[in-house]
């Protein structure tokens, strides 16, 4: 355990929301802790290729990094755990037990711990994560060179793991069920159409996946039962937002975001955990500095 030490304001979660809040909060002079998660950058920390975040050439983890770097300049101190629950109030303060065992208080608390992958729900899915199904394709990517992959989902992060694991695999097939890419980029979709080693199954969804017979192979089952096999599937089919750690008295929209007018006095949310946001890293960067903007006039208002 350490020293309880008294935090003006407490970041959850080091995604550009969380990062941009913490660079504004030091910068203001206050005393600023992220508690990071279990890895630097959130989701951002998985794009090879950032081409949408204004004035930025590199990777999402290249940007991560020199946000927390340039937060750090300004004293944020960034510890990499998670949240297990929130207790006490504005008046009292707020505690944060986290993962490492430590509880962490603060006078304020700024949530941006953003979204995770939805989860396949299908025979199979479960017992083969890890061993062929994924939900990274820029982590695991590299296990599937030269060989044939499936990527689910129709959105841009489909197109843009279709589109990464081009340049790596030996086929792609993308697997989705509607008609079109009517929620994807057009320029992804021009991308993907140009490729000549990815192939769209259109009208199509998954209810299996087993292994192939003597072999390291998988067998993914259509729901009109087309047997297609493969070496590895990637899921993209949208994100959940992460708040498992928060009590239920903490109201969320239908899709388990945060709605700002609705939380307790002296939490702020930013990011893909916010309602009715886009997810883009520049949406994320604006609430991020909106609620540290608020936290810090909150904190001056108090005195």
């Amino acid at each position: 355990m350490t020293d309880i030490v008294m935090h003006d304001v407490i970041i959850l979660g080091s995604g550009p929301a969380g990062l941009t809040a913490a660079l504004y909060c030091a910068r203001a002079g206050k005393k600023t802790l992220v508690l990071g998660g279990d890895r630097l950058g959130g989701q951002t920390a998985g794009i090879a290729v950032l081409e949408n975040y204004p004035g930025w050439k590199g990777s999402g983890l290249e940007l991560a990094e020199f946000m927390k770097t340039q937060a750090e300049t300004f004293g944020a101190e960034i510890i990499f755990t998670s949240a297990k629950n929130i207790s006490g109030d504005a008046e009292s303060a707020f505690s944060i037990l986290a993962d490492d065992g430590n509880r962490y208080v603060g006078k304020t608390v700024i949530i941006a711990t953003g979204a995770s992958p939805r989860k396949l729900e299908i025979e199979g899915a479960k017992e083969f994560f890890g061993k062929g199904v994924s939900y990274c394709a820029t982590c695991d990517g590299f296990f599937y060179a030269y060989k044939d992959v499936i990527v689910m989902g129709g959105g841009n992060s489909a197109l843009n793991d279709a589109l990464y694991l081009a340049d790596i695999a030996k086929s792609v097939k993308i697997v989705y069920r509607k008609g079109a890419f009517t929620r994807a980029e057009a320029v992804l979709r021009n991308r993907v159409a140009e490729r000549e080693n990815i192939e769209c199954l259109f009208n199509m969804d998954l209810k299996k996946i087993a292994a192939l017979p003597d072999s390291d192979r998988l067998v993914v089952t259509t729901t009109d039962d087309k047997e297609i096999v493969c070496d590895g599937l990637f899921v993209a089919i949208g994100h959940e937002a992460n708040t498992d750690y928060l009590t239920e008295d903490i109201r969320r929209d239908n899709m388990g975001r945060l709605i700002p007018a609705e939380l307790p006095e002296g939490v702020f949310v930013a990011g893909d955990v916010q309602s009715e946001l886009k997810m883009q890293i520049a949406t994320a960067v604006g609430t991020g500095c909106s609620a540290g903007m608020d936290a810090i006039a909150y904190l001056n208002s108090r005195g």
